[in-house]
């Protein structure tokens, strides 16, 4: 409980009256509310990223009405340092902003930390072996960034839940390979992908998998960035030994964003060592980044080649089949609302950046849909995703189509301005139209301009034919996907 004020003048040292205590209860939930609207606007103004690891782990601490003093606790000395530093202005305007008696705001270390000598480092079975499901977990964190569970594993993140593509298979059969029984042919493996592509949840799927074939077994997931803070609080505390120990203890290491770990020196020696001891004794290891590991600047050649030494599995940008099939799969939740077929389409198409981007849209599209009592429809999509849509919408041009058709059914770029009615030069040309209208802001009109100056009622007419065809024309439609991959690579 929020603790608010001294509380002189009781008649009983001891007891509190219940007035006194329903005011306290009061105090504390309204401090927490207003805490709520804070933080939901430093998530805005921070991002995600720098929101989660650096102000979720905030708890509210007492506040003294006297001296106007509101204290905020953090887990860490390195973190409450950093808040201090980096965000104690921010916070002290948002706080006085929102509620006037708060004149000052403390920022300290939580008086209930547990310090890394305070931990049981036997486990359970006196040979340094716990259960990964044990509380007591060595490296405990707080929120998405670090562990959102004992061992840091998101229940959601399974193979099962893994959808695959002809981008990610290989990521995915070495992830699966990773987590079997038996000993892995290769050790460490290294996932490689941008942001938002699945190589976190991979990693996730391979702890779960793992888990459920070691039950005893320990593992530990983190970013790198929290590895770097865990790294700098145990050498300030001068636990450096508990920390080693703990770190090689575990069967199973997971170690995410690994380029955040770059240019520190002394980090990447700890690293080092840790791989080749984990390595020694048989142990499992994973790295994940958004590049392969010869493009990490500034690490040490000898960390280089532990990264590369096992697989580096690239995981290629989810293509417009798999970015559909994501989007079905994601559907099952929200049975038995109906989401069309050219919804679907239009979200796989336009929304191509990353998967994450892709299942957001698709999240708040529904959330809308649900909250206001409307049907899902096409225009409602491009109406409340204007956002994410045009961040990912690249600027394909009319010239660009006619050129990429005319090199897939390889006719002369004239046709596409000719009056010629031959069905070798008309179905391209009508195909071409097509893939304008759905690929760029043009309208009937303009379109029909870029061919030859025809009428838009033409465009129109070979927009229908052409969708119409898709649905009944194998041949047709696999022409028309291989050209909207074309396109949008």
């Amino acid at each position: 409980m929020i603790r608010v004020g001294p509380h002189a003048g009781r008649d009983v040292p001891g007891k509190r009256d219940e007035v006194e205590d329903k005011m306290e209860e009061r105090e504390a939930l309204d401090l927490a509310a207003d805490w709520a609207d804070i933080s939901q606007g430093l998530r805005k103004d921070l991002g995600n990223q720098l929101f989660t690891q650096w102000i979720r782990p905030i708890q509210l601490g007492s506040f003294n009405k006297e001296t106007g003093t509101l204290e905020l606790f953090l887990p860490t000395d390195f973190s409450a340092n950093w808040v201090l530093d980096r965000f104690h202005d921010r916070l002290s305007l948002a706080w006085k902003i929102a509620r006037s008696e708060v004149r000052h705001v403390a920022i300290k270390v939580h008086p209930g930390r547990r310090k890394l000598a305070d931990l049981d480092l036997r486990g359970d079975d006196g040979f340094g072996h716990r259960a990964a499901n044990d509380a007591t977990l060595a490296m405990e964190s707080i929120g998405d960034d670090g562990f959102t569970s004992s061992v840091g594993l998101d229940p959601s993140l399974t193979f099962a839940a893994f959808v695959t593509g002809s981008t990610n298979v290989l990521a995915k059969n070495a992830a699966e390979r990773m987590a079997k029984t038996e000993k892995p042919q290769f050790s460490p493996l290294y996932l490689k992908a941008a942001t938002g592509q699945g190589k976190t949840h991979l990693m996730h799927a391979i702890g779960h998998s793992y888990m459920q074939a070691h039950p005893r077994a320990r593992i530990f997931y983190c970013s790198a960035e929290r590895f770097m803070v865990e790294f700098v609080q145990a050498l300030k505390s001068n636990e450096m030994i508990e920390f080693k120990a703990r770190l090689r203890g575990f069967d199973l290491l997971l170690v995410d964003d690994i380029q955040f770990i770059i240019g520190k020196a002394s980090a990447q020696e700890e690293l080092l060592y840790t791989i080749d001891a984990l390595l020694a004794e048989g142990k499992r290891l994973v790295f994940a980044a958004d590049r392969a590991p010869q493009a990490l600047d500034g690490v040490e050649p000898r960390l280089l080649s532990r990264l590369s030494m096992g697989l580096v599995a690239d995981i290629q940008s989810a293509d417009i089949e798999l970015r559909r099939l994501i989007l079905e799969s994601k559907l099952t939740r929200f049975a038995p609302l109906d989401v069309p077929g050219d919804v679907i389409d239009f979200l796989a198409r336009t929304i191509n950046r990353n998967v994450r981007e892709l299942v957001g849209g698709l999240n708040k599209l529904i959330a809308y849909a649900q909250l206001t009592g409307q049907e899902v429809t096409l225009q409602l999509a491009e109406e409340q995703l204007t956002d994410i849509l045009s961040a990912n919408r690249r600027r394909i041009t009319i010239d660009e189509i006619q050129r990429t058709v005319c090199q897939f059914y390889r006719i002369d770029r004239s046709e596409m301005s000719s009056k010629r009615r031959a069905r070798a030069v008309v179905r391209p040309r009508q195909v071409a139209m097509y893939l304008a209208k759905v690929l760029t802001p043009r309208s009937y009109p303009e379109i029909g301009r870029k061919f030859g100056g025809r009428d838009h009622s033409t465009v129109i007419h070979a927009v229908r034919l052409i969708e119409d065809l898709r649905t009944r024309d194998a041949d047709m439609d696999g022409d028309v996907r291989s050209l909207l991959r074309q396109l949008e690579s």
